[in-house]
């Protein structure tokens, strides 16, 4: 039998708490203050941890060693005091795409179509940081360095892609479309001289632009973005993706100083004209060092006793390409004082992985090391390394109207969580596509966490350098398969991964952050052992593009007690225009019952979400299909089986094929009523030893 409703005290209940909801959400808000931000993204390319001052150059300036030099980012470490800076946050790959393609779309490495060193893939046609905001009412732009366009198809004005921009989520897009073409910062004079396009939408408009250093192209671009929404008096709020190509291979220099003063009528500024398309189009092209490291020396032998020497021109360069990053983000803060609308704007700086030691720079010019500032901050690793070093990224946000408290946020996250945590701040559910949870409870100290998905997993054919400051358990270590997973407040790696049963290095990352203390061999270890090799199975989809030596496992079963047959549901009034995440809904109405249907809809609900165990009879390979009236969506454990939401055709199927154990699987399902006056969805399923059927009540145990 059915159970399909509540008690009438439980349902009375429900609406009332969430009627309280609602009122304190207004209560707090104020009437004079937008229900949504602007939210700007800012994203540096290959910053270190280190680089900051509020995360740690700081440190080295207390120091004051003169064989450790340190430079300085003010601005930064300004909106850090003003706002929320987080350090354990981690990227999602070590390297640009794949880290900037689970940004963008909400999924971690195991689950993103873009993975390894997949540069210039398209990123799939599915939800994006940007066309979900745009459902949400939000006006959107990407500008600077995208990488995630996939083949190109020319047409009658420039070149189009099939990931374009446009085509992902975003209403204007001005920058490089392609990942190459980020290596240089100046499309025209710069080192590498070969053809560098920036395309204002489909248009490539680089023959304008002469003496451009795209730090300060970009900057300049962004701020007339804004300036020019202020005053068309939309009542849309904007999402701003900026993404920056600096410091990032070729170290280039700017043409000058950064202009006077900063924001509205000061900093950079957007001129339009041909040929001097900004205000820092002028003057000689890779010429202009900061000041404040012009003259800068250090004791390059730790010998008080001997001269110290000039810094090499490279960590000049280095350390003024950082400090341009630095006078861009406190010139955009700046602006939008200026505008009035810093109050209810949510700006976002990080890094898309750990620093380099790439230079592309002329012959004569010794290679830049991360070691010169000890960019990988207190860790080891860099770019390409799963140690903390190529992970973990300063991370700082900024919210006047919610985040007053000013602190230090520990809370592990990742870039999978940002497009729940936008969601959030605009007043909507996540996909349920996405990997992520909101990052607004830890960084505005109110409300309950949830415990973040951190995992990844990246190929790189090489080895982890072997820099003094490392421990030597991790110099020239190979790289190859690696893998990452945080659990139990304990991170699990990986490195050289040959199969499944290779045992994770495990450290408490907080009190040992350069990972040196193995504490896989102590005492009560071996659970947590065995629940990573599980966990890292249950959470990921194999991609063929991007093959694993654990792709062919099957994946574990759960050991559950004193079930009984049947599905534990709710189901929703809900205007979401995606299936949406629930943890956070009220439901209408919720039950048990024998088997998975539409019936279980209440009369004025859209939105069923059911959670069960399914038996699997016997080890091997299952395929589900699925079709649906409206919308759905499938996982076994946190892996995505099937997705039949983003683009879905009504009543068409979708299949999933997955590994499993015999045993108890958890299994949730979510469906969304279409407009049809018949809703319907069907989960059929064929295994080892049977051809496909329909999922029965005695498949379900709760």
């Amino acid at each position: 039998m059915i159970h399909k409703n509540l008690t009438t005290g439980i349902f009375i209940l429900t609406i009332f708490l969430l009627s309280c909801s609602v009122e304190k959400k207004t209560e707090t808000l104020g009437e004079s203050v937008p229900a949504q931000p602007n939210i700007i993204f800012i994203l540096a390319d290959d910053l270190g941890y280190g680089d900051l001052g509020v995360f740690f150059q700081n440190q080295r300036e207390k120091d004051n060693n003169p064989s450790q030099p340190w430079h300085k980012t003010p601005n930064l470490d300004k909106m850090a005091s003003e706002g929320v800076y987080m350090t354990q946050h981690y990227c999602s790959a070590p390297v640009c795409a794949p880290s900037r393609a689970s940004l963008l779309s909400g999924l971690h490495q195991g689950h993103a179509n873009v993975r390894d060193n997949q540069f210039d893939k398209a990123i799939a046609d599915n939800y994006t940081v940007g066309n979900v905001l745009q459902k949400a009412g939000y006006e959107t732009v990407a500008v600077g360095k995208w990488g995630l366009q996939g083949d190109t198809v020319q047409i009658n004005k420039g070149a189009d892609w099939v990931a374009h921009p446009l085509k992902r989520g975003f209403d204007d897009y001005f920058g490089y479309m392609r990942h190459r073409d980020g290596h240089e910062h100046y499309p025209k004079e710069g080192i590498y001289r070969d053809a560098k396009e920036v395309y204002k939408n489909h248009e490539d408009i680089s023959a304008d632009l002469d003496k451009c250093y795209t730090m300060d192209l970009w900057t300049a671009y962004a701020k007339k973005w804004i300036v020019d929404h202020s005053q068309s008096k939309s009542e849309k709020p904007f999402f701003m993706y900026l993404a920056f190509d600096t410091p990032h291979a070729v170290i280039e220099l700017p043409t000058q100083a950064y202009p006077e003063a900063k924001g509205l009528n000061g900093g950079l500024q957007w001129t339009g004209e041909k040929g001097h398309m900004i205000n820092t189009a002028s003057g000689e092209p890779d010429s202009w060092t900061h000041p404040d490291y012009v003259n800068a020396v250090y004791d390059h032998d730790n010998d008080p006793k001997t001269e110290e020497i000039p810094w090499p021109d490279t960590y000049k360069r280095y350390a003024t390409s950082v400090r341009r990053i630095d006078d861009a983000v406190g010139d955009i803060n700046q602006l939008l004082i200026d505008l009035g609308v810093d109050s209810n704007t949510l700006v976002v700086f990080t890094s898309d992985n750990g620093p380099s030691r790439e230079s592309y720079l002329p012959e004569g010019y010794v290679e830049n090391t991360p070691e010169f500032f000890d960019s990988f901050g207190p860790f080891d690793g860099i770019k390409r390394d799963v140690w903390e070093g190529g992970i973990r990224v300063p991370t700082i946000a900024k919210w006047p109207v919610k985040f007053t408290n000013h602190k230090e946020v520990t809370t592990p996250g990742m870039f999978s969580d940002w497009m729940a945590t936008f969601c959030d701040a605009a007043g909507f559910a996540a996909p349920a596509k996405s990997d992520g949870v909101s990052l607004l409870p830890a960084m505005s100290g109110t409300g309950n966490q949830k415990e973040s998905t951190v995992y990844v997993e990246y190929f790189v054919n090489s080895k982890t350098p072997a820099y003094e400051d490392f421990d030597e358990s991790h110099r020239g270590r190979t790289r190859k398969q690696m893998q990452m997973v945080y659990m139990n407040n304990l991170l699990g790696v990986r490195y050289d991964v040959q199969s499944t049963n290779d045992d994770f290095e495990i450290y408490d990352v907080v009190k040992d952050p350069k990972e040196i203390n193995n504490l896989a061999a102590g005492p009560d270890m071996e659970n947590l052992q065995a629940e990573m090799k599980q966990r890292v199975l249950q959470l990921r989809r194999p991609n063929e593009s991007a093959p694993r030596p654990y792709d062919g496992e099957l994946i574990p079963s759960v050991v559950k007690e004193n079930t009984v047959a049947g599905v534990e549901w709710k189901s929703f009034q809900d205007e979401s225009p995606w299936i949406p995440q629930v943890d956070n809904l009220y439901p209408s109405s919720v039950g048990m019952a024998e088997q998975l249907s539409a019936s279980l809809l209440g009369k004025d609900d859209n939105l069923l979400y059911c959670q069960t165990f399914i038996k699997i009879p016997e080890d091997g390979e299952y395929t589900f299909s699925l079709t649906a009236e409206g919308t759905a969506l499938m996982r076994i454990h946190d892996a995505m089986v099937i997705d039949a939401d983003y683009g879905y055709e009504a009543d068409s199927e979708r299949r999933g094929t997955i590994l499993l154990k015999e045993g108890l699987h958890p299994i949730k399902v979510y469906y969304k009523k279409g407009n049809a006056n018949d809703p319907h969805f069907n989960l059929k399923w064929s295994g080892p030893s049977f051809d496909i059927v329909p999922l029965s009540s005695k498949d379900f145990y709760r």
